[in-house]
């Protein structure tokens, strides 16, 4: 069974998060959501509490096919202040293995130094921030990378993971069942 490892920071998007978190589980793929800090539950950018199936610190070196970022402002400067999660995104990467970001949270992976070439997309006001181009479309997967724009590419961010981890015929089911267009 593919796994995903998806971090949840103080001030995390809900959309963002829980579209991954569901549209992933829903194809298949076992979903591990990690809180950042001491405490399993983790309040979104819009006061939203989840409980984290663990605590980052516990789950961190397992190995994952995909480590999925949300954004939000505050979450993603919380990303971004966590060096432990910026050497596992590096260690991701030199596995050959999926680092996928969305809304604010790409600035993450080009902070971690784990994007090279591949084509990519965020939030209209995070481009500058890359340090690269930056496409403006919903999501991009491309190579080993896959990223999103924001809250309204959420879906199509997950469904996009989705096709990269088990193929574009369930992320095709999933987004039937969904009634959504892939």
């Amino acid at each position: 069974m593919k796994t995903a490892l998806v971090p949840l920071a103080e001030g995390f998007e809900e959309l963002e998060a829980v579209a991954a978190i569901d549209v992933l589980r829903r194809g298949g793929v076992k979903v591990v959501t990690a809180a950042l800090g001491g405490d399993r539950v983790v309040v979104s950018a819009h006061g939203v509490a989840l409980q984290a199936d663990a605590l980052l610190e516990n789950v961190l070196e397992s190995p994952y096919d995909a480590i999925i970022l949300p954004g939000g402002g505050k979450g993603t400067e919380n990303l971004l202040a966590c060096e432990p999660l910026a050497a596992r995104l590096r260690r991701q990467k030199a596995e050959g293995r999926f680092t996928c970001a969305i809304c604010a949270a790409p600035t993450v992976l080009a902070a971690a130094g784990v994007l090279e070439g591949e084509r990519v997309t965020c939030y209209p006001t995070c481009a500058g921030a890359m340090g690269r181009p930056v496409e403006d479309v919903p999501a991009i997967a491309d190579g080993l990378v896959v990223t999103g724009q924001g809250p309204g590419a959420a879906v199509a961010f997950a469904l996009a993971v989705l096709a990269q981890l088990q193929g574009a015929a369930a992320a095709e089911s999933v987004a039937e069942g969904m009634v959504v267009a892939p």
